[in-house]
């Protein structure tokens, strides 16, 4: 059973490809330990894609974000590039295109995502989220 005190986690990472797995591992321990099992496949899916975006598009550090609270599992993350997120496509009109999915398996399978420009101490970035929901 889902706690229903909030909690939150940032995990900070290295522009390494290998970030990648080590955050959705973390995710599903993070997720796993706070009785939200049921929620583990999506959020690692989609937050994979996130995280990955960050890696891959970017020269600089990242971090994932998962918080809970009111029922509400967000994750997101932070990448030091501040250009806005491609806008994702329909996902049944990428047919069997390699690239460009990831924001449209979010857009697909979260109950709310969106990005928001992001500054502090002179550094500029982005953080990209959703959110699902317990119920």
């Amino acid at each position: 059973m889902p706690e229903s005190t909030p909690w939150e986690y940032t995990l900070y990472i290295p522009n390494d490809l290998r970030a990648v797995t080590i955050s959705r591992r973390t995710l599903r321990l993070i997720l796993t330990m706070h009785g939200l099992i049921r929620l583990v496949d999506s959020a690692e899916l989609l937050a994979t894609e996130l995280v990955s975006n960050s890696v891959r598009h970017t020269k600089g550090p990242a971090a994932l974000r998962v918080r809970w609270a009111a029922g509400v599992l967000r994750i997101g993350a932070w990448d030091a590039d501040p250009e806005p997120p491609k806008p994702p496509a329909e996902l049944s009109l990428l047919g069997e295109a390699e690239e460009g999915r990831g924001l449209a398996l979010v857009r697909a399978c979260a109950d709310l995502w969106g990005w928001q420009p992001l500054a502090r101490d002179g550094n500029r970035g982005k953080y990209v989220w959703f959110e699902l929901a317990a119920a």
